[in-house]
């Protein structure tokens, strides 16, 4: 794992974002296509206004999978993924390949359907982030690191729902769906490549329980430090709280 920490946000999402067109542009010369993993959130906003208008991706030879997606939620709902997905790449790049999670039809159907799109190759890079709990993607602790499934129904904690209706998706907390659909773990970590965007103060709790502690279900996004090419972008507010040993270690 890297880390690697700038003055703000918008630097360190300028930075991930070069990563980003790298990983998929080697990708796109060496297969001839790319596919990526999207996350979402208000953390992910000047990660991915940095990597839709740069001309240098073909998107055309990308496809995309979806992270996690709140379980009877409309896509018409400012809180809906598929929604945020479509304005902030989809409309943007024109990108055609796409697989959406529809939290809004039956479960099992749609996990198996994604199951057997993501299972056809390998995922190039997934962008993530990690959630004020540690959570990554909707796994929220106690994760499990165990199940070989792609996607999993995951009950949401509360304070899961608190974030989401913290950022402004909601108008209630008790508006916040408690189940969503999630990318697993080991999905996750199957990835060759992660890029994780983690601005924010409200993250540095997180952050530092992540990378200072034991590797646990219990901080779901601790498991990056086992994944051998993870890189994850903190500005000096989200990293705030970590020790200037692990921050050295870490940079090399």
């Amino acid at each position: 794992m890297r880390v690697k920490i700038f003055s703000d946000k918008k630097l360190a999402a300028r930075a991930a974002a070069d990563q980003a067109v790298n990983v998929i542009n080697e990708a796109i010369a060496v297969k001839g296509k790319a596919r990526i993993i999207a996350a979402t959130g208000a953390s992910q906003f000047e990660f991915l206004d940095e990597l839709t208008k740069t001309p240098r991706i073909d998107w055309s030879k990308v496809e995309m999978f979806h992270l996690d997606e709140y379980l009877n939620l409309s896509e018409s709902h400012p809180a809906s993924f598929r929604k945020y997905l479509r304005e902030r790449i989809i409309e943007k790049t024109g990108i055609k390949r796409v697989h959406l999670l529809d939290g809004e039809s039956n479960s099992a159907d749609v996990i198996a359907e994604v199951t057997a799109e993501i299972r056809k190759a390998p995922i190039d890079v997934a962008f993530v982030g990690i959630g004020e709990n540690g959570h990554l993607a909707f796994n929220d602790p106690p994760a499990d690191f165990e199940t070989n499934e792609a996607y999993i129904v995951v009950e949401l904690d509360e304070a899961c729902r608190r974030q989401q209706f913290g950022e402004g998706w909601f108008k209630s907390l008790d508006e916040v769906p408690h189940r969503a659909l999630s990318m697993t773990v080991k999905q996750v970590l199957k990835a060759k490549e992660i890029i994780a965007m983690v601005p924010d103060a409200r993250k540095a709790a997180a952050v530092s329980t992540c990378l200072h502690g034991e590797i646990t279900p219990m901080a779901p996004a601790s498991i990056l430090r086992t994944h051998p090419n993870t890189t994850i972008y903190l500005d000096q507010d989200s990293a705030s709280l970590l020790k200037p040993e692990i921050v050295e270690e870490l940079s090399r």
